[in-house]
């Protein structure tokens, strides 16, 4: 299997995903979100900082009711959902067909089938342009490094001119580590997982000609979250087991447990970038000079 193919993919995330919604529900609680949370304050439960990021990320991109909206990366469609209950026309792609399942149920039950959907679909596959935004959420550590380039470059091609792109990914703390995730991540929880430093994220967005307007840090916010998810684990330790057998259970607890350390002691970093595709003229493409969400 060539690594970062679209078979490759599509091989990895059915290891890593596809194991039960059931399990990940548990785990991740009803929000449903497998990406860092943004708490306003460390007593913020899971649930409230999953939808402030979720916020974030829609006011960062700055959507308005009748834009649309592509989720590369969709999950189980919590972002989808968000999108979709401010009236923006949203498209989520998901290699895992239980992901596009659950998500399509979740979007279904909320009376929003209209709006949002979800795919079983390769990002590279997408066929429609000109989006106002588009969303990559928890996705590039799949990518592969050598790969940036062509990732960056199809954000590029999907999006409208002053269309944006907010990119949030888990990064080493420099360029110095490598970009291998490790020998335990590679073989049991993400294979082929690569990360890079922040600043070799934003030369491949700028390489792309996507122009960087803001990036931000939120490292200790996954720590955080993870911290959540351990104790959620523990929490349903039971029922946790039952949904996807003991050795899935104990295999994510260590995951997640090392995966919290490294993210307090600074090994690893997750941030989020926003940028924006120029215009076509040769004033390029105006925005508000400050930033224009809340943080």
């Amino acid at each position: 299997m060539i690594p970062h193919s679209e078979e490759g993919d599509s091989e990895t995330v059915t290891s890593h995903y596809d194991r039960s919604n059931e399990f990940f529900a548990k785990v991740l609680g009803p929000s449903m979100t497998y990406t860092c949370a943004c708490f306003p304050e460390a007593e913020t439960t899971l649930e409230e900082a999953q939808v402030n990021k979720l916020r974030l990320v829609l006011d960062k991109l700055d959507l308005a009711a009748g834009d649309r909206l592509l989720d590369i990366g969709c999950g189980w469609g919590s972002l989808l959902v968000a999108a979709a209950h401010r009236g923006i026309r949203a498209i989520g792609v998901t290699l895992s067909p239980p992901q596009a399942e659950w998500a399509n149920d979740w979007i279904a039950r909320e009376g929003l089938s209209d709006l949002a959907e979800a795919r079983v679909m390769d990002y590279r596959e997408v066929k429609e342009k000109d989006f106002d935004g588009v969303a990559s959420l928890g996705m590039m550590e799949h990518v592969g490094v050598a790969h940036y380039d062509e990732y960056f470059a199809k954000m590029y091609s999907l999006l409208r001119p002053g269309g944006r792109l907010l990119n949030h990914q888990i990064t080493r703390r420099d360029s110095k580590q490598g970009q291998h995730a490790g020998k335990f991540i590679n073989r049991y929880v993400f294979p082929d997982g690569e990360l890079a430093a922040p600043g070799v994220v934003m030369t491949h967005l700028g390489d792309a000609g996507l122009e960087i307007i803001h990036e931000e840090s939120l490292r200790q916010h996954y720590a955080l979250t993870l911290q959540h998810w351990c104790e959620n684990l523990e929490a349903n330790w039971d029922e946790c087991m039952k949904e996807a057998g003991r050795e899935t259970a104990l295999l994510w607890g260590l995951y997640m447990s090392g995966a919290r350390y490294s993210f307090e002691t600074n090994s690893l970093q997750i941030h989020q970038f926003l940028a924006v595709r120029p215009g076509e003229d040769s004033l390029g493409h105006w925005y508000p000079l400050r930033p224009w969400w809340d943080a």
